[in-house]
């Protein structure tokens, strides 16, 4: 179930004030875009971007966040700020698209921030329904895909396999099929900044901030230019980051299966000194010793592993280092002001 009922009391209160907000001035809304090596697509973005934000009669800004690139996308980017509103944050390398965000949120100055991918998969089409969502009492709106019948079966399987494990045993539900394309508001923006982790599951975190969320259905084009960033191994790892991010079932698994393997042998030891008292000793054979070391140091190196993920994230958090460094910034936005 995405949607959430919007007309619940204080729902219709926090509607209300908005409503009356902006019947005395138009609304705050910042746009964050992370972009790697998308300089063919900026120019196609950007100018529907801009002309949908001049429609929706909103003071806005556009947050252009350059995580690394390759290309000529900063050379697009730095064009691009000739334009009143649109801001430039070049990274000095690839930080990843989380950190990239994270640039980008602690920028924005709106009183809403939207964020969207650069490859036109998100349809700016679908940005006034998602204001009106937020019109509407809504603090965050999330897109979510209707459909993922254009992805490999295997991918759709480790998609739905992805949130049943990451949902199992939450007080929050992370929702399935729905990525970045989100609108936040300022104290759901606020709160997520607030949140000290370093190894960031941005999915992860929309959900555990809380606060009063709807989705808004869509189908996402093709991509325009160029191909996605998000290799199957890149698709492994950031699944990996999200489960040991926000579960703890991995460790608790270790626990189970060592006490049932230490209650098989115990089990199995019993009945070996009873044979041994009825029937005399016998010799067991090698095959069966090696197969039951080999499967049980396979299981060893298992569990070893899932430890070293819980600890190699504890560290990367010790070091405390920044989430990004900032090699240069262009441009100007909205100016910081109560929303």
């Amino acid at each position: 179930m995405h949607t959430a009922p919007l007309l619940r009391p204080q729902l219709r209160a926090i509607a209300a004030a908005r409503r009356e907000r902006e019947g005395a001035r138009p609304l705050r809304l910042s746009c964050v875009i992370p972009c790697r090596n998308e300089e063919r697509n900026l120019d196609l973005l950007l100018p529907l971007l801009r002309e949908m934000l001049d429609a929706l009669g909103a003071e806005w800004e556009v947050i252009l966040v350059d995580d690394g690139s390759t290309d000529a996308t900063a050379l697009v980017m730095e064009d691009w700020t000739q334009v009143p509103g649109v801001r430039f944050i070049q990274l000095s390398r690839n930080f990843g698209k989380e950190a990239a965000l994270t640039a980008g949120l602690q920028a924005a100055q709106g009183e809403a921030v939207l964020m969207l991918d650069a490859d036109l998969q998100h349809p700016v089409d679908l940005v006034p329904e998602m204001v009106a969502r937020w019109r509407d009492g809504a603090d965050v709106v999330y897109a979510y895909r209707a459909s993922r019948a254009d992805e490999s079966l295997v991918k759709r399987s480790g998609a739905r396999l992805f949130y049943a494990l990451l949902n199992r045993f939450h007080r929050f539900r992370i929702p399935e099929d729905a990525g970045d394309f989100r609108l936040l508001d300022r104290r759901a923006v606020d709160a997520l900044l607030a949140l000290p982790e370093r190894n960031r599951f941005m999915k992860g975190l929309y959900a555990w901030i809380g606060f009063d969320a709807v989705g808004v259905p869509y189908v996402p084009p093709p991509r325009a230019h160029g191909r996605s960033q998000f290799s199957g191994l890149r698709l492994l790892g950031l699944s990996i980051d999200g489960l040991t991010a926000f579960t703890t079932w991995p460790l608790r698994i270790v626990s189970a299966v060592g006490v049932a393997i230490a209650t098989a042998s115990f089990a199995y030891g019993a009945y070996l000194s009873g044979v041994y008292l009825v029937y005399g000793h016998q010799v067991s054979g090698w095959t069966t010793i090696v197969v039951a070391l080999m499967f049980f140091s396979g299981i060893q190196m298992i569990f070893a592993g899932i430890l070293g993920e819980y600890i190699a994230r504890i560290s990367e958090e010790v070091k405390a280092r920044p989430l990004y460094v900032v090699k240069r910034a262009a441009g100007r936005g909205l100016q910081p002001g109560k929303p």
